[in-house]
C-alpha cells in the first residue's frame, strides 16, 4: 500500500477496532499516534505495538476541544506531520428510548459525533495549511457501523450517532475536496471485539447474529484494520464520501438464513 514513512493518528486505539487499525499501520511502516481516554491500557498498547515500529500513546477525551488540540500539538512535535487520521474513537449506552437520560445521549454523542468533528477539523486544518504551502493532502477515516442505517431500540445514541458520521463524512468530503483532503468512512457489522463478547458469548444470541449475516460469521478487526489501510493509501485516491460496509451481506438482507449447527 506504500505507505511506508506516513504518520497517522488513530483514536480509541487501546483495544478492538483501534487496536488493530494501529497495528496494521505499524506493519506498514506508518508511525502511529495512538490516542485513547484510557491511559493504562493505551501505554500499555503502545508499549506492545513499539516492537513493529514507531508507536506513540497520548490520553485524550476526543470530546473535549482542548484535549484534541494536545493531541494534534503533541502528534505534530512527535512526527512532524499527520497524513491520515482515523476516528475510531466511540462508546455506547444501553438504555430504551423512555428511560434514556438527557445526561448519556449526550455522552455518547460527544465521542461518537462531536469527537469525529473535533478531531477531523483540528486535523483537516493542519493538512489543508500544507497543501496551501505546497504539500501533499491527507487521508481521514471515520468509523461509522451498519447502525448508521439499522436503528437499535435500546442503543439509541449510539444508532443516531453512526448515522451522524455518515453525514459528517459526506460534508468533510465535499468541504476538504478543493484541498485533496479525501474522508471515507466504515460501517462494521458484528466484529469479534470485546464490546460483542458477551453476546457472542450467549448462545442464543450469537444465532440471531448470523441468521441475519449470510457470509455466516463474525468478523475479525484485522479485516476493519484492511479497509483502513486500503482507505489511506494512494490505492483509493479517487474514493471520497463514502461508506464502505463491511458486515458480511447483512445490509442487503431483508430476510433470515439458516444457521449452521456447530
Amino acid at each position: 500500500m506504500a505507505l511506508n514513512g506516513k504518520t497517522a493518528i488513530v483514536t480509541g486505539a487501546a483495544g478492538g477496532i483501534g487496536y488493530s487499525i494501529a497495528e496494521r499501520f505499524a506493519k506498514e511502516g506508518v508511525k502511529v499516534f495512538i490516542a485513547d481516554v484510557d491511559q493504562a491500557k493505551g501505554e500499555a498498547a503502545a508499549a506492545r505495538l513499539s516492537s513493529l515500529g514507531e508507536v506513540t500513546f497520548v490520553q485524550c477525551d476526543v470530546s473535549r476541544s482542548a484535549d484534541v488540540a494536545r493531541l494534534v500539538e503533541a502528534a505534530i512535535a512527535a512526527f512532524g506531520d499527520i497524513d491520515i487520521l482515523v476516528n475510531n474513537a466511540g462508546i455506547v449506552h444501553g438504555a430504551d428510548f423512555l428511560d434514556l437520560a438527557e445526561a448519556d445521549f449526550d455522552r455518547v454523542l460527544g465521542v461518537n459525533l462531536k469527537g469525529s468533528f473535533l478531531v477531523g477539523q483540528a486535523v483537516a486544518r493542519h493538512m489543508a495549511d500544507r497543501v496551501k504551502a505546497g504539500g501533499k493532502p491527507g487521508s481521514i477515516v471515520n468509523m461509522s457501523s451498519v447502525n448508521a442505517v439499522f436503528a437499535i431500540a435500546n442503543q439509541v445514541p449510539y444508532s443516531v450517532s453512526k448515522g451522524g458520521v455518515s453525514q459528517l463524512t459526506k460534508a468533510m468530503a465535499l468541504g476538504l475536496a478543493p484541498y485533496g483532503i479525501r474522508v471515507n468512512a466504515i460501517g462494521p457489522g458484528s466484529i469479534m471485539t470485546d464490546m460483542l463478547a458477551s453476546v457472542n458469548a450467549d448462545p442464543a444470541a450469537k444465532n440471531r447474529i448470523l441468521s441475519r449475516t449470510p457470509l455466516g460469521r463474525i468478523g475479525e478487526p484485522s479485516e476493519i484494520a484492511a479497509i483502513a489501510v486500503f482507505l489511506a493509501s494512494d490505492e483509493a485516491s479517487y474514493i471520497t464520501g463514502q461508506t464502505i460496509y463491511a458486515d458480511g451481506g447483512r445490509l442487503p438482507l431483508n430476510y433470515t438464513v439458516p444457521v449452521k449447527e456447530d
